[in-house]
């Protein structure tokens, strides 16, 4: 798999919400940077982010990928990340940065405003 294909796969299961998928397509030492929020480190800190907030509170997620863009193990990507929740969108536009080794994603930097999601919550 290209470091691309992989970063498809993990915004897939992520989307899914298929938990099992996304720990075997991070590292076991995986950044996860949600940069407004704050770092979590490995799998189970990934699937902690994953299973709280307005991922849990959503009755269906949809990861818009726009662009993605690949220079060896370097993926960034550009998505809308949609949350049905209570019967409406929220829609998060979201700027990412993915490092991929051994097949698996060991740097996850989602870049976005905070403010643009909390407007919507309210």
């Amino acid at each position: 798999m290209t470091a691309s294909d992989v970063v498809t796969a993990l915004m897939r299961a992520c989307e899914a919400r298929e938990l099992e998928d996304v720990r075997r397509l991070v590292t076991d030492d995986i950044e996860y940077d949600n940069v407004p929020i704050g770092k979590v480190h490995g799998p189970e800190g990934v699937l902690s982010v994953l299973s709280r907030g307005v991922t849990a509170a959503a009755e269906h997620v949809e990861w818009v990928v726009h662009r993605q863009v690949s220079d060896g193990a370097t993926v960034m990507n550009e998505r809308t990340d949609r949350f049905l929740v209570d019967g409406r969108w929220i829609e998060i536009p979201i700027a990412a940065v993915f490092e991929v080794r051994d097949d698996r994603v060991s740097l996850w930097r989602d870049y976005f405003d905070l403010e643009t999601y909390r407007r919507q919550r309210t």
